[in-house]
């Protein structure tokens, strides 16, 4: 079930920037980016409201809100900001392959902050998977 799931956002991640490319360019990427956020953020309260999942949310330690945050502010806001005006400054092909190297930040990150190890068949492939897209993105 994970390939499963991990294939859709796969799939949606691969043709989002289609989507914001085609309307970044009448627009301001900061105003794309509100609007974007708050369809977003309707359909994700419809959805949990829908689906009865809500639950006390008041019985959540105050780490778990501060945790929270940072994550939404990075990923939800400054993330998707930059990408925004990424798309309005370059190619899609251009901000695809950088966003790329993103799972290279996280197997970092899963490493030193989780203790996550990390296999020297997953560091040939991330040196590989780095290399491919630093050659992509060269001018020759």
């Amino acid at each position: 079930m994970v390939f499963l799931y991990a294939f859709i956002a796969v799939l949606c991640l691969g043709l989002a920037p289609f989507f914001g490319k085609s309307v970044i360019n009448c627009i301001n990427p900061l105003t794309a980016f509100a609007i974007r956020t708050v369809i977003a953020a309707a359909l994700v309260l419809a959805w949990v409201l829908l689906s009865h999942t809500c639950f006390d949310i008041k019985s959540l330690p105050w780490t778990f809100w501060v945790i929270v945050t940072l994550e939404a502010a990075i990923a939800a806001v400054f993330a998707d900001l930059a990408y925004f005006y990424a798309l309005e400054k370059g190619s899609i092909n251009q901000v695809a392959l950088v966003i790329s190297c993103a799972p290279l930040i996280t197997m970092l990150t899963g490493y030193v902050a989780f203790d996550e190890m990390v296999s020297s068949k997953q560091i040939v492939g991330a040196l590989l998977i780095t290399s491919g897209l630093v050659i992509i993105n060269l001018d020759f």
